[in-house]
């Protein structure tokens, strides 16, 4: 069932299954309380954690931020009671993203940096990926760039190192589109600072686009918004304008709360060119998409 949901929020948004995986999990949770052998107790409750995790992270793309972060405490909760140290990893992961895209970076960074310390033999080479890629992120949000770009070589070392046979089922996500996500992002930030790395930026965005694989939409289209970003701020309105008109549309096929939200903040990119018709007209849409979304 969490594989089919899953494969669901991927290509579709969490706000079309948020409510399914909440009953769902909630009803798992209460299986707890059932008797089965002994045996079962630990993989039992680790089950209950990864459905609890999935519920969370389907909220957060909703949009019901609240909901996510019940969901994420009752996971952690469940996966620390399974004595499962990698799964609470992803646990505090998907909690990191939720307060990165609510742009608590500092709380972010704390989160992902003890799970990192706390993993210790557990650490696959995925795993490490994962977490050096989004410490990177929000080290470069916090404006420490020259350790955002440190961070990501350790990121992409690990990345490396993957032996998908040796890592656990709940990696089977990870891949090269999720790594150079975060260059994407980490360059994108060093780009506000300095124009000189908008092209940078912009490369590291289609090459992420170009790994993801086709049923990863949300994915790809989160990170087409980034790359209208860095077209924009690579002073190359024409050709953000057209990424723009596309996202537009797919975000408005989605949904998910969190790609109309990275959709909107678009604003804050395209200011140098605000005197183009066509930007103004671009931001007036993207405004009408604001006040929709709220």
């Amino acid at each position: 069932m969490l594989e089919l949901y899953r494969s669901v929020d991927r290509e579709s948004g969490g706000g079309l299954l948020y409510r399914e995986v909440a009953r769902f999990a909630e009803s798992v949770y209460r299986m707890l309380d059932w008797s089965h052998p002994a045996g079962l107790t630990s993989r039992l409750i680790a089950a209950v954690a990864t459905a609890r995790q999935l519920a969370g992270w389907t909220a957060l793309d909703a949009g019901r931020h609240a909901d996510a972060q019940r969901h994420f405490v009752a996971a952690e909760r469940a996966g620390l009671a399974a004595e499962d140290v990698p799964l609470v990893a992803m646990i505090r992961y998907a909690q990191a993203k939720q307060l990165q895209h609510l742009r608590h970076n500092r709380d972010a960074l704390a989160t992902l940096q003890l799970t990192h310390a706390q993993l210790g033999s557990h650490a696959t080479p995925a795993t490490k990926a994962l977490l050096w890629g989004a410490e990177a992120a929000s080290v470069a949000a916090l404006g420490q760039h020259q350790t955002a770009v440190k961070t990501l070589g350790k990121a992409s070392d690990q990345f490396e190192r993957i032996d998908k046979e040796r890592e656990p089922a709940r990696m089977g996500f990870y891949d090269r589109g999720e790594l150079l996500a975060q260059y994407g992002r980490v360059y994108r930030d060093m780009a506000r600072r300095d124009r000189k790395h908008a092209s940078e930026a912009v490369c590291w965005g289609r090459d992420s686009i170009a790994a993801f694989g086709a049923a990863n939409v949300r994915s790809t289209v989160l990170n087409e918004v980034g790359l209208c970003s860095a077209l924009f701020l690579a002073d190359e309105p024409e050709q953000a304008l057209a990424v723009g008109a596309r996202v537009l549309k797919q975000a408005q096929a989605m949904s998910s709360k969190r790609v109309i939200d990275r959709v909107v903040n678009l604003r804050r990119d395209l200011a140098r060119h605000r005197k183009l018709p066509e930007v103004a007209a671009f931001e007036r849409a993207l405004t009408a998409q604001a006040a929709t979304a709220v």
